[in-house]
């Protein structure tokens, strides 16, 4: 029989993970904007701009394709593998989740990833990353 402590811990952190990347991606734009209105040159670093366009590019490509995020496959897995339900209750998944997942058709999301995606293209083009900032 598996033990599903280790399963429940992988899964939260996980969850954790996926939580690390919404800020990334989300806080990455508003860093973008508000530090190059700023003058904050770190906000323009090449390898920072091309992790944070290639975040949300690859958010909107899965939508766009239908497809589910891998953590939050991996994570529901996870989470089965631990003897529970999927996206069954411990404190981080109900506070992270609690941010992280809305009830929605799948449509609304995919329009709500193009736009910020967009958003994150408009930054690239008025805000344009260089080389060793």
């Amino acid at each position: 029989m598996q033990q599903p402590l280790p399963f429940q811990f992988l899964a939260d952190a996980v969850l954790l993970l996926h939580f690390g990347v919404v800020v990334f991606v989300v806080a990455g734009l508003a860093a973008i904007v508000v530090g190059n209105l700023r003058g904050w040159r770190w906000v323009n670093g090449l390898w920072l701009r091309l992790a944070h366009l290639g975040a949300i590019g690859v958010v909107v490509v899965q939508s766009v394709l239908g497809k589910l995020c891998p953590l939050t496959v991996l994570e529901s897995w996870l989470r089965e593998q631990a003897g529970g339900s999927a996206y069954s209750r411990s404190f981080i998944e109900h506070w992270v989740q609690r941010v992280l997942f809305y009830e929605a058709p799948f449509w609304v999301f995919t329009v709500a990833y193009v736009a910020f995606g967009l958003l994150v293209v408009a930054a690239w083009w008025r805000f344009p990353p260089r080389r060793g900032s």
